[in-house]
């Protein structure tokens, strides 16, 4: 603001340099100079014509890429009409029971110029086929799709629990999507390793950091062992973390991570292209953080989590709305989260330097400091697994391990709130305020009633034969680990097999996963 002229980034003439291995600093040698993160917000909510209509403000308001959130029935695999699905209809997210709903999702909006995320596992492989199917039929070529689903099934097991099939036989569809995008979906990332989820479970910086790159390693071990060179996936694969309310704790986990990335990738699975060890990565500010009390408060919150994410090089960024500990956020809610994107972006000044806080003493003691607790973890894994990361993170799946860390973790942080060790601004400290009730988003049951009517309409009009034929292949391919199941998804969804249907088929090869009781 001063007209001070800036260099585009800063240190001594023989340290490392953001876009250098290992990449600390960032993945690119610009940064933001060149191009900012992408702002992503995250939205989903009653039907897909509801949620059309949302993306089209966001668009509108200068947002430049989608995010959907889907409803419990559709992450779970099951259809709008299914007797536990009642209630659930389009509450948490939009549902989306056959193609129908995706057409109508993305009605009026050019899927080869915008980038969509996905955040969908379980069942993400059917819903991708979907979207493909959505782009077929608009004349929209599969090799100018850009965005990412997350398809990060082995943290459900760890954390989110959304999971429906064993973990051996969901690590198979994870791994089908990333050699089909390989080859079909160049600009198209197939999964999104996450560690959101994890830390929102109550994880640490330390175990959130490591338990998803242990996650992301074990994909890597996937796909080379179904016949793809490393280089040939690893540039499509990206990573999604957490921006917690510990502002200099989150920079350096996100500068620990990238630097463990691109040594694991080049020294342990033999990647020589540079975008093989660019460790990628999309940012959401803490749902965790958010307190119902005083929510307007939660507006400094995102605005200091999402700075934390900026300042930590992320690629993409979703801001919460304030009135997420409430219930999905309102039109002006989430106007307000991509708004606070865009200060940080254009008032700040926080995007004109690559790395602004690289040679700060604290910053890089942290940085150090959370890689040497991640390399333990994985010490951990990889005896658990025999040398594998992917065993070991399977290994330490069944034996609830991981589960354990975690929950381990949240009764201490949980302890210090209770004690006032740690003090939650209106929860346990500052608590006189302004309590009133906040204006929230409201999800008609009607809603529930239009969806059904929807269904039984597809359903009607749609061939039946051809679907019992879509279903028998898709039950034949899935016993047969050597075929890729995409295709068969993709004819399966232009033939408006629902959601339900076909993770049923695919439920009768495979099997469900009860979790084990740990003690």
């Amino acid at each position: 603001m001063s007209g001070i002229p800036l260099e585009p980034v800063y240190g001594p003439d023989d340290a490392e340099l953001p876009g250098q291995f290992p990449y600390t600093r960032g993945p690119y040698a610009s940064m933001y100079r060149s191009k900012l993160w992408t702002m992503r917000q995250f939205a989903g909510f009653g039907t897909a014509q509801d949620t059309n209509r949302r993306f089209k403000e966001l668009l509108r308001s200068g947002g430049n890429g989608l995010s959907t959130a889907f409803d419990m029935p559709t992450l779970l695999g099951r259809d709008s009409d299914d007797p536990l699905a009642k209630g659930e209809v389009g509450r948490a997210g939009v549902a989306v029971d056959t193609l129908a709903d995706m057409e109508t999702l993305f009605d009026g909006i050019d899927l080869g110029s915008v980038t969509t995320s996905m955040t969908i596992n379980s069942s993400a492989a059917v819903v991708m086929a979907m979207y493909i199917a959505v782009a077929d039929r608009t004349a929209v070529a599969r090799t100018t799709l850009g965005g990412t689903i997350q398809n990060d099934i082995l943290k459900e097991y760890q954390a989110q629990k959304e999971y429906v099939f064993p973990p051996r036989p969901s690590v198979r569809l994870v791994t089908d999507l990333i050699r089909f995008a390989s080859v079909e979906l160049p600009r198209w990332h197939p999964v999104s390793v996450s560690g959101y989820h994890i830390r929102e479970a109550g994880s640490t910086a330390a175990q959130e950091l490591a338990f998803t790159l242990a996650n992301g390693f074990a994909y890597v071990e996937a796909a080379t062992a179904a016949g793809l060179g490393v280089d040939e996936f690893s540039p499509r694969l990206s990573f999604f973390f957490n921006a917690h309310i510990d502002f200099f704790e989150e920079i350096a986990k996100y500068r620990a991570a990238r630097r463990i990335y691109a040594r694991w990738m080049r020294d342990h699975y033999g990647a020589a292209d540079p975008r093989s060890m660019q460790l990628r990565f999309h940012t959401q500010t803490a749902g965790a953080s958010l307190t119902a009390q005083q929510p307007e408060v939660n507006l400094a919150r995102v605005a200091i989590e999402a700075l934390a994410g900026v300042l930590g090089g992320t690629q993409s960024l979703h801001t919460d709305s304030y009135d997420e500990a409430l219930a999905l956020p309102t039109e002006k809610a989430a106007r307000l989260a991509l708004r606070t994107q865009q200060v940080i972006a254009e008032e700040t000044g926080a995007a004109h330097v690559a790395d602004p806080l690289g040679g700060s003493w604290f910053v890089e003691a942290l940085t150090d400091e959370l890689e040497r607790q991640a390399e333990q973890v994985f010490v951990h894994v990889l005896e658990s697994g025999a040398g594998s990361m992917l065993e070991g993170v399977l290994a330490c799946i069944e034996d609830g391990w991981f589960c354990s860390e975690i929950a381990d973790a949240a009764y201490r942080f949980q302890s210090k709130i209770a004690s006032r060790q740690w003090v939650q601004v209106g929860v346990n400290g500052y608590t006189e305020g302004d309590d009133g009730k906040t204006p929230i988003l409201y999800i008609d049951p009607a809603v529930e009633d239009r969806q059904l009517e929807r269904l039984a309409e597809v359903k009607r009009s749609r061939d039946d034969d051809a679907v019992r034929r879509c279903l028998g292949r898709l039950a034949n391919e899935a016993a047969d680990p050597t075929v890729n199941l995409m295709p068969a998804l993709i004819d399966a969804a232009k033939a408006f097999v629902t959601v339900g249907e076909a993770m049923h088929a695919l439920e009768s090869v495979f099997g469900t996963w009860l979790e084990p009781s740990f003690v």
